[in-house]
């Protein structure tokens, strides 16, 4: 769907009225179609799933994750006080939704972490958040039938990055297949799916969250581990900021586990360290490197790193920061 056929069917369905209305696409994602809509003296964001991600290796995903995202967003507008987008109107016929737009008063939190703009207080935020949303949906039978969505979940985390990084590195293509078969049966709060400084607007009075096209009711300790992985690679990729991405690991995790001290329990712990190896690998090898780390030097480092801790079980986070500090620290 181009800006024109898009603008023509929110003029069909009377959601743009403004004859000079346009829509500019936005960049930065892979997943979706998204545009700012601008209709006189309103602005909104529209968003349409595509069927093939915008990546270098084949990865489709079934397109109605756009209706999971919706569902997802009106879920924790509920419970988290603002803190993600208001829903304005769904198409489901035209597969897209509408939501507000976020002007220029919020920051992107992965484009202040990349210039060292590394505050406590925001790291602090996002976990308590994340905290708040594991909470709320924990154990909550209405909420776990409304994201029985494993098939997307699987399509759009688990075969890219788990089972793809698995198969590039044969040693270590069991324990990926492992940890996958885990995780399709467990099923204990509502997992965001893409908890990342790049889905995270930021300002100093308010957080919000974006992006919960992979939501699924599940085990949370794979958005715990989804974020920390950033900063743990973050730490690698500027050195002159190392500690202070360290730092902030280290508060989003202290936060986390008080926000979830009910919950929280040695099985989780663990859960967490085996996903963030997995996935400080999986952002090298799998379907969706990440974008900065481009050197082949600092990708054999992580695979060089993965390498030993996995298999050795040290999934402690203490263990893995420690160790991760005197990797990047070896000349």
């Amino acid at each position: 769907m181009d800006s024109h056929e898009l603008l023509s069917r929110l003029q069909k369905t009377g959601r743009v009225r403004s004859p000079g209305a346009t829509a500019v696409p936005l960049t930065g994602g892979v997943s979706s179609e998204i545009w700012l809509v601008t209709d006189g003296s309103e602005r909104f964001v529209v968003k349409r799933a595509l069927p093939r991600l915008k990546v270098r290796d084949e990865w489709v995903a079934d397109p109605a994750r756009n209706r999971v995202e919706h569902d997802c967003l009106a879920y924790l507008n509920r419970i988290t006080r603002g803190s993600v987008p208001r829903i304005l109107f769904r198409d489901a016929e035209a597969g897209l939704f509408a939501m507000e737009f976020l002007d220029e008063r919020f920051a992107n939190w992965k484009e202040e972490l990349l210039r060292g703009a590394t505050r406590e207080e925001d790291a602090a935020r996002a976990a308590k958040l994340m905290a708040t949303i594991h909470a709320a949906s924990w154990g909550d039978a209405e909420v776990q039938a409304g994201f029985q969505t494993w098939s997307k979940f699987f399509a759009l985390r688990v075969e890219p990055y788990l089972l793809t990084t698995g198969s590039r590195h044969p040693k270590l293509k069991s324990l990926f297949a492992q940890e996958a078969d885990r995780l399709r049966p467990t099923a204990l709060a509502l997992v965001h799916g893409d908890f990342s400084p790049k889905n995270i607007l930021i300002n100093r009075e308010r957080i919000m969250l974006l992006d919960c096209e992979a939501a699924w009711f599940g085990d949370p300790a794979f958005d715990a581990a989804f974020l920390l992985n950033h900063l743990f690679l973050k730490a690698l990729h500027q050195p002159v900021w190392r500690e202070q991405y360290l730092r902030l690991a280290f508060v989003c995790w202290s936060e986390y586990r008080v926000g979830l001290a009910e919950r929280f329990d040695g099985n989780l712990y663990t859960r967490i360290g085996r996903l963030l190896l997995m996935l400080m690998l999986a952002r090298m090898d799998g379907k969706s490197p990440v974008e900065y780390i481009v050197e082949e030097r600092k990708k054999q480092l992580v695979r060089d790193f993965v390498g030993k801790m996995l298999p050795a079980g040290a999934f402690g986070l203490e263990e893995i920061t420690d160790n991760w500090r005197r990797s990047l620290a070896t000349p």
